[in-house]
């Protein structure tokens, strides 16, 4: 407590409040919530985090706070910033001791015109597909408002990234379950092993409710294109993290590319299954990398190797993986560019051997998206405007496959702010009749 109690008060309590307003993309109140918490007031503070955010106890612990609140925070500018994502996990953690719920904060902190408005709005339904962290997020918002919400979920257990793709050492599957019971408080159902193509239809899901929100993701691994990349031992880490199939890796060298968070994650897993050496392979620096700083470093104590300035040529090998080619590359500021591009050293080229190779280079939208009829972006998403409505007025998106900014942050507030404009297409209705 006492420890927690200095982080506390090393806050500056800003009246400008850099760390909301420019840092954290659900804009919570963050001096606010860190003075009542001070005040030992854990429930007005988790009742402050609740008006903007319903994934503190996870956005706490997995957000990559340097690159968002933190990254803002005066303390910050003359010495080590305010650390956040501790605080906000800690008013989480004591918040489900005390026994306090969105369900109850809510009821309690709604205001008469609120109670009013949620009467009207009982009436109207919406369908979630996907519950990951926007579709979670879009549900509850909804529901506080009154709207009977169902997700629809592919698998037996609600989560997505949060449940199936970040690891147990980074995200404790207690924290998450904890997370996901509080927001179906709210009176939200689920329909479990539902997944849009199979046994899903998106038409008939428009006839029986109100609107629909997809937030199904976009963890399908991209791939290089890249001569041997359909050899037997090549994985997708997007794949490997959200099923947990993985191949034996005793004593085998393994290369992961790629240098984000995803990579992180794949290498620190394979790590701790037993692998004989874990390389990274980034074609920048490691001042490029968009992985979080903290995330690195921990990869490099738990024995993972980096290979920084180095491009895959081609994968090497007759059935399976035997070796990489790779050739090391200079970073140069081309004119236009904000940031150094690499370009391969001609000449430069060698192999390794390797067992197996981890394609971490981000995500895209699964086939079944170009299937639904949608208008997608130049990037394969599903193109959506300010409001977050996609081509189908009566269809919503959020998170990645809407395209959102990838961390669990950006794609909660997508699944707000689309929450808000639902509901003011869904009053637009009871305006009209």
């Amino acid at each position: 407590m006492k420890d927690i109690q200095e982080k506390m008060n090393y806050c500056l309590n800003c009246k400008i409040k850099p760390c909301s307003n420019k840092g954290c993309p659900l804009g919570n109140d963050i001096p606010e919530f860190i003075k009542l918490a001070k005040e030992e007031k854990i429930e007005e503070a988790y009742a402050t985090i609740s008006k903007t955010s319903v994934l503190p106890g996870i956005c706490g612990r997995v957000c990559p706070h340097m690159k968002q609140c933190e990254g803002s925070c005066v303390r910050g500018i003359k010495g080590s910033p305010v650390d956040i994502g501790t605080i906000e996990s800690y008013i989480f953690d004591k918040a489900m001791e005390q026994g306090l719920s969105l369900k109850k904060i809510y009821e309690k902190y709604s205001s008469e015109e609120n109670k009013q408005e949620k009467e009207i709005l009982k009436c109207k339904k919406v369908a979630i597909i996907g519950g990951g962290p926007a579709g979670l997020t879009c549900a509850a918002f909804l529901a506080k408002e009154g709207i009977k919400v169902t997700i629809y979920e592919k698998y037996d257990s609600l989560g997505g990234i949060l449940a199936h793709g970040i690891p147990d050492f980074r995200l404790s599957n207690q924290v998450v379950e904890k997370t996901i019971n509080n927001i179906l408080e709210l009176g939200i159902k689920v329909e479990y092993k539902k997944e849009l193509g199979k046994n899903l239809d998106l038409e008939k899901l428009k006839q029986k409710y109100d609107a629909v929100f997809l937030s199904t993701g976009a963890n399908k691994s991209a791939k290089m294109g890249v001569e041997g990349e359909n050899l037997k031992g090549v994985y997708g880490g997007n794949e490997l993290l959200e099923k947990d199939m993985h191949p034996d890796y005793n004593g085998k060298t393994v290369a992961v590319i790629g240098g984000g968070n995803v990579a992180m994650d794949c290498a620190r897993t394979i790590q701790r299954k037993g692998a004989k050496e874990v390389l990274i392979i980034y074609r920048r620096a490691e001042e490029q990398m968009p992985a979080e700083k903290k995330e690195i470093e921990e990869a490099k104590k738990e024995g993972v190797k980096f290979v920084f300035q180095n491009n895959i040529v081609k994968i090497i090998g007759n059935e399976k993986v035997e070796k990489v080619e790779l050739i090391k590359t200079k970073l140069i500021k081309k004119e236009g560019e904000t940031r150094e591009v690499p370009v391969n050293i001609d000449g430069s080229n060698y192999s390794i051997d390797v067992d197996y190779i981890i394609m971490a280079l981000g995500g895209t939208v699964s086939d079944e998206t170009l299937t639904l009829g949608l208008t997608l972006n130049k990037w394969g998403n599903i193109l959506v405007d300010e409001k977050y409505q996609t081509s189908d007025t009566k269809i919503f998106a959020g998170g990645d496959l809407a395209g959102t900014k990838g961390t669990v942050a950006w794609a909660a507030r997508s699944g707000r702010e689309a929450a808000k404009n639902i509901k003011k297409f869904c009053q637009s209705f009871l305006k009209m009749s």
